[in-house]
């Protein structure tokens, strides 16, 4: 289960930004997970409620957003439609993933305490 390795990385992204804001809370992290990057969402959440108790993000929710698998012609940047040959109608050049393969760690929401 590499999703826990995967938690551990974004983890370590949080505090590393977090350790700018000294005395901030983590309420929130966002997350972008492509359907082809080979992460089991359930699972990565099972992991990031594991892994977090011992972390700056304690008491922060996991809020994840599903990206769809999209093709795109590399040539002439053609959408691919989905579930079809993966080359282009048009020129022929073969398709390339646009979205669907990424994590991405898109937002930390905290609380800074005024000053």
């Amino acid at each position: 289960m590499h999703e826990y390795s995967i938690v551990s990385a974004l983890l370590d992204q949080v505090e590393h930004q977090i350790a700018m804001h000294p005395r901030a809370t983590v309420r929130r992290v966002n997350l972008r997970v492509g359907e082809l990057a080979g992460v089991e969402i359930e699972l990565l959440r099972t992991a990031y409620d594991t892994i977090r108790e011992r972390s700056v993000c304690a008491s922060a929710e996991l809020a994840i957003v599903a990206v769809p698998a999209a093709w795109q012609c590399v040539g002439c940047a053609r959408p691919i439609e989905t579930g079809a040959v993966l080359r282009c109608p048009e020129c022929g050049r073969p398709a390339r993933l646009a979205t669907g393969g990424e994590i991405i760690l898109e937002r930390i929401e905290m609380e800074v305490p005024d000053v």
